[in-house]
């Protein structure tokens, strides 16, 4: 099993959600850090996620596009691990951009691969999302399943999938792919379904759930998500492998909106709205492929989980207040 103390890592897309938490983590773990991210204008304040390590000589920020193959290539050099976390998400923005989440979600993961192979990497963990299930008839979703896209978020994850297999089955470099089930947490993206409520509960307004709220998600905590990611890199076993990251428990959308309304004291009821071509009705992770073959299970139940993030969000909203209001 590899170890990652001194070891020379990057982490692509490492201002966002995900990216930032494995950031904070793999400092504590002595490595160098490189994040190479574009500060993309899909949402703002990932600078936020990563100013406690601006003084840190083992942290360096690269602001550049995966896109940009030159770019790549030179973060690259002397790189021991790369998480590739950078990526378009949002199926609803993906939809209404679907040319740019091929060019950020597979022709940014070819330059990764190319890159990393180029640089003699030892090991690449790819980001990817259970979206790829799509509409499926078994469940819980384990990794044998047909893979059936119904949005092109989905397909380009999915692409991107399979060209890390073919670099792994081509050219032999290590990397693993993990399909994160519905990744929640503080720093969580400000389009993700709790957040939408939370703004909307604060406001004394009600929350918007898209079709009738039967539809389920296997919401999965960021410590967990970090924890099984750090697991796939220091694994060899998990070569050429995609592997689920869920909780293994599903709850529905509508439930989520009352725990979010019930948190905030608010006696309103949410309102349905059409559902968007595209979405799935749900997702169940069968995650015993991460447990056995990572060592891997999951610590953080949901409703712990929805409390941590809900606090935090408070939390934010407050520092943001007091900066405006200090700003006058």
């Amino acid at each position: 099993m590899m170890e990652l103390v001194n070891k020379s890592v990057l982490v692509t897309g490492g201002a966002g959600f995900i990216g930032s938490h494995l950031v904070d983590q793999l400092l504590l773990l002595g490595c160098k850090v490189t994040v190479l991210d574009n500060f993309d204008d899909f949402y703002v304040g990932k600078e936020e996620n990563l100013a406690p390590h601006f003084n840190s000589p083992r942290f360096r920020l690269v602001n550049a596009s995966v896109t940009d193959f030159e770019k790549v290539q030179d973060v690259m050099k002397n790189v021991n691990v790369v998480f590739h976390e950078a990526g378009q998400a949002g199926v609803r923005y993906c939809i209404k951009n679907p040319r740019k989440a091929h060019d950020v979600n597979v022709t940014g993961t070819i330059n990764v691969l190319l890159a990393a192979k180029q640089e003699g990497v030892e090991k690449v963990i790819y980001a990817s999302s259970s979206s790829v299930y799509g509409t499926s008839v078994r469940f819980p979703l384990e990794e044998s399943l047909p893979t059936n896209p119904t949005n092109p978020y989905a397909a380009t994850k999915l692409a991107a999938e399979k060209y890390c297999m073919a670099f792994w089955q081509s050219y032999r470099l290590p990397v693993t792919c993990l399909r994160y089930f519905s990744v929640y947490g503080p720093r969580g993206r400000p389009d993700q379904v709790i957040f939408s409520f939370a703004d909307k509960a604060i406001s004394k307004a009600r929350p918007i759930i898209y079709g009738d709220g039967s539809q389920t998600r296997d919401f999965t905590y960021i410590s967990d998500v970090v924890s099984a990611t750090l697991l796939a890199s220091l694994r060899e076993e998990s070569n050429g492998q995609v592997i689920n990251i869920g909780f293994g428990k599903e709850i529905r959308i509508d439930r989520v909106a009352k725990m979010v309304l019930d948190y905030y004291g608010s006696s309103k009821e949410p309102e349905f709205v059409e559902g968007y071509d595209g979405d799935f009705p749900r997702t169940l992770c069968n995650n015993s492929k991460a447990r056995t073959l990572l060592g891997w299970q999951p610590m953080v139940p949901f409703e712990k989980g929805l409390n941590e993030t809900l606090k935090w969000y408070d939390e934010k909203r407050k520092r943001t207040y007091q900066f405006l209001k200090g700003g006058r």
